[in-house]
């Protein structure tokens, strides 16, 4: 689907990351026009020898790869496992085609059955929006770092963790419900935004899905 010279954003996680390297790999030396959605993808990518520059006010972009924590039934993703949704999203909505690739481990029938769903908010606002988003009946949970500090994102805003009472029946909805309280900055659910789910077996079959539910072309 890739082709050196276009116009590429690429995404952040271990199957984004799989995907650099697979560009790497099949295109020794070739060019491509790259922004990463964080700062641990630019950095593989130009270990790699791909050049990533930052994000310009009229760029748009022939594809974007990235991964999902969850896919549901109608290819809606829940996102943000890596930190780095509110670029991710940015950049999905900048590219004419957004390729999701993921293993079987992370289709549902409906987002919320497995992970969290990340909410960036403002580190001052953090206590108020974690407060009124559990009483709306959500698990909530502030990510923390390795050395138990609040997660800052590359923007420098924390991540709230959520678990939905029960899985989502529109996600949508839901997304723009949480997204409406102030302070909060972006939410982990992106509806209607993929254009093809790759979905990769352990055996080496690839599994090509489109959003009307039939296999892509």
């Amino acid at each position: 689907m890739v082709r050196p010279g276009e116009r590429l954003a690429l995404g952040t996680g271990s199957s984004a990351g799989h995907a650099v390297r697979a560009l790497a790999e099949r295109f020794p030396g070739a060019t491509f026009d790259c922004v990463a959605s964080s700062h641990a993808t630019a950095a593989l990518a130009r270990s790699l020898g791909i050049a990533v520059r930052e994000l310009r006010a009229d760029d748009r972009f022939d594809r974007m790869l990235d991964g999902a924590d969850e896919v549901d039934d109608r290819l809606n993703l829940t996102k943000g496992g890596g930190g780095a949704l509110l670029r991710e999203k940015l950049l999905a909505e900048l590219s004419a085609e957004v390729i999701i690739l993921v293993d079987p481990t992370k289709l549902v029938h409906r987002l919320g059955e497995r992970s969290p769903i990340p909410v960036e908010v403002v580190p001052f606002a953090r206590a108020t929006v974690a407060r009124s988003i559990g009483n709306d009946g959500f698990g909530v949970a502030l990510r923390r770092s390795a050395d138990g500090q609040p997660f800052l994102t590359d923007n420098g805003n924390e991540i709230l963790d959520l678990r939905p009472a029960a899985p989502l029946a529109e996600p949508a909805r839901t997304a723009a419900e949480l997204r409406r309280r102030t302070g909060v900055v972006e939410v982990g659910i992106f509806a209607g935004i993929a254009s093809r789910v790759l979905v990769g077996s352990p055996d080496g079959r690839v599994d090509e899905r489109a959003p009307s539910g039939r296999a892509a072309d």
